[in-house]
């Protein structure tokens, strides 16, 4: 009741959770709700979508408008980035030109966009409306948008993943190889010690089995010369 009195002085507070809205003290039920995540973290130069989802208690139209708008940090000037009726219109002017893609499907309650090619610049507050007549009364949520660069620690995962993706076949290689040969070496030796000769066939077989060793080995090698140039070229 508290929390009522004071949003009746204020004139006007939003409480989404509850799916209501107190104007002048009078609660007023939300027909239309919408939700966006409140922070989103996302790195230079790599796509970026931007959710926000809405529930309607009428069914769309094409009198529906979804309208994306941004605001720089420190400031209070917002821009238009996006507007939706029918069809998408992303901003062909200012610091978004040709970089808003429209992601969402309004039948399944999604008011989605991406922003592409992310710079340091496009940190700030990005706020997602959507209006669907008869259903006026909403919540307008925001979402923070964090853009940083890639920092070493990322870079170095990467390149971890791509040795182990490069050097684990290799090591399986090189294991199948060795107890081969460990195999073959104490086979040759218990034949040794009978006095056991090989007929031409064998000696041919063996002939083959080195051969197919040799590739294997030339094998192994190329995969290690392909991880350091892979690793080079990372950094």
């Amino acid at each position: 009741m508290q929390q009522s009195g004071a949003a009746g002085g204020r004139g006007c507070a939003l409480f989404p959770l509850l799916g209501v809205l107190f104007f002048q003290g009078v609660q007023v039920v939300l027909s239309l709700e919408i939700k966006a995540d409140a922070h989103v973290r996302g790195y230079v130069g790599e796509k970026i979508k931007l959710k926000c989802t809405f529930k309607s208690t009428s069914s769309v139209t094409d009198k529906l408008t979804i309208d994306w708008t941004y605001r720089p940090p420190s400031s209070s000037r917002t821009e238009s980035i996006f507007h939706y009726q029918s069809f998408q219109y992303p901003t062909t002017a200012g610091t978004f030109r040709d970089r808003i893609s429209w992601v969402g499907d309004v039948y399944k309650g999604d008011a989605s966009i991406s922003i592409s090619s992310p710079t340091l610049k496009d940190n700030g507050t990005f706020s997602c409306a959507v209006k669907n007549p008869p259903d006026v009364h909403h919540n307008i949520p925001v979402t923070e948008l964090t853009v940083t660069e890639r920092g070493f620690g990322t870079m170095l995962s990467s390149v971890a993943l791509l040795s182990v993706l490069v050097f684990l076949p290799s090591a399986v290689v090189v294991v199948l190889l060795l107890v081969r040969m460990v195999r073959k070496s104490e086979g040759l030796q218990k034949m040794s010690k009978s006095g056991y000769k090989k007929s031409s066939i064998e000696v041919s077989d063996e002939t083959g089995q080195e051969e197919g060793d040799d590739c294997m080995a030339r094998l192994c090698v190329r995969c290690a010369e392909c991880l350091d140039s892979d690793y080079e070229e990372a950094y």
